[in-house]
């Protein structure tokens, strides 16, 4: 399980990775986003999710993936990256918000 660091600020980029396991403005949904991107990747040491809070109830969620894997997370004419957002929606929902979701290529 991945622990992700939180702050209180709008417009600020939360991370994956080591911090006190508090919650930030969509951790259902970031939570089910890093599940689905490390299910879907052969390399899953690479996948990722920042998160940053847009304000009034909207969270921006990123899932960085190796190039490699980007194929397979965005799928034939995008239906699988549909399918990812849908069901991350609907969690964030369950959060009482509003996210969107971007996938990126991994930096080195």
């Amino acid at each position: 399980m991945v622990d992700y660091d939180s702050s209180s600020e709008s417009n600020e980029t939360i991370q994956a990775g080591e911090g006190d396991g508090a919650t930030t403005g969509a951790p259902t949904a970031l939570r089910v986003l890093d599940y689905l991107g490390a299910s879907l990747t052969q390399r899953s040491d690479r996948v990722s999710v920042s998160e940053t809070i847009e304000g009034s109830g909207k969270v921006k969620l990123t899932l960085h993936v190796d190039k490699s894997d980007m194929g397979r997370v965005i799928g034939r004419h995008g239906k699988i990256a549909g399918a990812i957002r849908a069901v991350v929606r609907a969690a964030a929902a369950k959060d009482g918000c509003d996210a969107f979701i971007e996938i990126v290529e991994a930096s080195n």
